[in-house]
């Protein structure tokens, strides 16, 4: 009591909670406020309230409706109260409405939105497909195919020289002078054949460019006007190579050094000058007029060569 004698604003905050639980009891439905028939007189609801009041909190009245400080005893409770509780209370109803906060209502309205930025997005490397086991094994094939084909191709030309010559008045054109012949000749099988073994027989012990070297003399004598004019006719001269004479013509096979030089021969490559149309083994030989009639142009191996 001593708190409410000496705040009057306690009291009266204490004196309004009960007034409105009251107000609030008399108008719910189960009250006799709510119907037309049962309703209560308002001097009934005044002095129902004022008795409440006076019975709970004893001097409230007095407190709440001082006209003045001094007047503490002589105060009496004005009909405001009472008529501000008959009156019907509001019934306020608090309406929550629930809903999903975004970032974009969380912004301040008018703000300047940051630039978005792009993720960065990390490049995909290339995928580099390989091909199946079978086709690199048919693309190996094919290749070495390939490879093959060039080594059979350039061996068939090894094997097969060129099957016409060219010649000028002086020397035996290569293939690519053919525009400066004065004549060409055709070579034939029996004429290549003939051509190894002549080298065979004349310079089987002698070096690879000794072997060249009497292929060019034979060449070199079908060439010019004073031997014949086929490669046999020219082997085949009298009293000119010796193999022939003794039967050794027949009986050697070429080998592939014999071969080979022969293929060089006809595709121009010369060990001795176009202008050569002897030879001789100063150690075998028995006649040796060449030797001291004619002059002398190199000597390979064994072999001297004359012009």
């Amino acid at each position: 009591m001593l708190i409410f004698k000496q705040s009057r604003y306690i009291a009266l905050l204490v004196g309004v909670i009960l007034v409105s639980f009251s107000a609030i009891s008399l108008l719910s439905p189960g009250g006799s406020a709510a119907t037309g028939d049962h309703s209560i007189q308002m001097d009934r609801l005044n002095s129902a309230s004022h008795s409440s009041v006076e019975r709970l909190l004893p001097g409230a009245a007095s407190v709440l409706h001082r006209t003045s400080p001094s007047a503490s005893t002589s105060s009496t409770i004005t009909p405001l109260l009472y008529s501000a509780a008959a009156k019907p209370v509001h019934d306020w109803t608090l309406k929550l409405h629930a809903g999903w906060l975004t970032p974009a209502k969380l912004e301040r309205t008018g703000a300047a939105r940051p630039a978005a930025v792009q993720p960065k997005v990390k490049p995909k490397p290339a995928v580099v497909s390989a091909a199946p086991p079978q086709v690199q094994a048919a693309a190996l094939k094919q290749a070495a195919k390939g490879t093959t084909s060039a080594k059979a191709k350039q061996a068939v030309t090894q094997q097969h020289p060129p099957a016409t010559l060219f010649f000028s008045r002086t020397e035996l054109l290569s293939q690519e002078q053919r525009a400066e012949a004065a004549w060409s000749y055709a070579v034939s099988e029996e004429d290549l054949h003939l051509l190894q073994k002549i080298v065979m027989a004349e310079a089987e012990g002698e070096p690879y460019k000794g072997k060249v070297a009497v292929a060019n003399v034979v060449l070199n004598r079908l060439r010019s006007a004073n031997f014949p004019d086929t490669i046999r006719e020219v082997i085949y001269q009298k009293k000119q190579f010796s193999p022939v004479a003794n039967g050794r013509l027949k009986r050697v096979k070429p080998n592939k050094d014999s071969i080979r030089a022969v293929d060089a021969a006809l595709r121009g490559v010369k060990e001795v000058t176009d202008d050569t149309y002897f030879f001789l083994s100063l150690t075998l030989a028995q006649d040796l007029t060449v030797h001291h009639s004619r002059t002398l142009a190199k000597t390979i191996g064994n072999h001297t060569f004359y012009k």
